[in-house]
C-alpha cells in the first residue's frame, strides 16, 4: 500500500482518482489548493502526488518548483487540462516524473502511478532516476526524450516510451504480455489483444530488430 496525495481542486476528478487508488489498495488524501497541496507534500508522509497544475493560491509549477528546491524527491504524476508542447515541457522540466493531459483513462493513470511507485523503490535510494540505459538505448525521464547509439535522438510516441521504460526497467528478464499490457495499457485493456507485439515492432524498428527478445511461450526481454 502507497500514501498517494491528490491536489486537485475539481472535485469530480479527485473523487474519481482517491476512488480508484482506493479501490487498489492505497491510501489517499485530498487537498484542494497549491499552498495546502505544498504543505502536505513537504510533510514527508507521502509515497507519490498527482498534481493539478491549475491550482488555487498556487499553481502547479509554483508547487513543483518549491518541492523540488526543498530537496523532496517524491515521485510527482502532473495532470493537467493544458496539452501544449510548452507546458509539457515545463512540467517534466520542473521535476515531475510524468504528464497526463485531461481527460484521462483511470487505467492509464493507475499504470503510471504503479511504475513511478515501483521505480522509486528500486531506485538508489536518493529517490527517482533521471536516467536509464541499457542496450545502448537511453531515457531520460525528465525530458522523455530517447537516444540511441552514439546519441542519436528517436521520436517515441507516449505509449513507446512507456513500454520502453518498464522494459528498461526490467533489462534482461522476461516480461509477459499480460504483465507489459498491465504497466502501461492498464487493467481493462482486452488481454486478447495483440496491442503488445505491435508495439514491440514498433521499438524494434527504432531500437534496433537485436534490442528486444522474443521467449516463446512466456513473453519478451529486453537485452542489456
Amino acid at each position: 500500500m502507497a500514501r498517494i496525495l491528490i491536489v486537485e481542486d475539481e472535485q469530480r476528478i479527485a473523487s474519481f482518482v482517491a476512488k480508484g487508488l482506493r479501490a487498489e489498495g492505497h491510501a489517499t488524501t485530498v487537498v484542494a489548493d497549491g499552498h495546502d497541496g505544498l504543505d502536505h507534500a513537504l510533510s514527508g508522509e507521502y509515497d507519490l502526488m498527482v498534481l493539478d497544475i491549475g491550482l488555487p493560491r498556487l499553481d502547479g509549477f509554483e508547487v513543483l518548483d518549491q518541492l523540488r528546491a526543498q530537496g523532496s524527491r517524491m515521485p510527482v504524476i502532473v495532470l493537467t487540462a493544458r496539452d501544449s508542447v510548452t507546458d509539457t515541457v515545463s512540467a517534466l522540466e520542473g521535476g515531475a516524473d510524468d504528464y497526463m493531459p485531461k481527460p484521462f483513462r483511470f487505467a492509464e493513470l493507475l499504470a503510471r502511478v504503479r511504475l513511478r511507485l515501483r521505480q522509486a523503490n528500486e531506485g538508489d535510494g536518493s529517490g527517482v532516476r533521471d536516467m536509464l540505459s541499457a542496450g545502448g538505448v537511453r531515457l531520460d525521464l525528465r525530458t522523455r526524450r530517447a537516444t540511441v547509439g552514439g546519441g542519436k535522438e528517436l521520436d517515441l510516441s507516449a505509449r513507446e516510451f512507456m513500454l520502453a521504460e518498464i522494459f528498461m526497467l526490467n533489462a534482461g528478464q522476461v516480461l509477459s504480455r499480460e504483465q507489459l499490457l498491465d504497466h502501461v495499457w492498464g487493467l481493462d485493456f482486452d488481454p486478447g489483444s495483440n496491442v503488445v507485439d505491435v508495439y514491440v515492432g514498433y521499438l524494434r524498428k527504432k531500437f534496433g530488430a537485436a534490442a528486444i527478445s522474443t521467449v516463446r511461450g512466456m513473453g519478451y526481454r529486453f537485452n542489456t
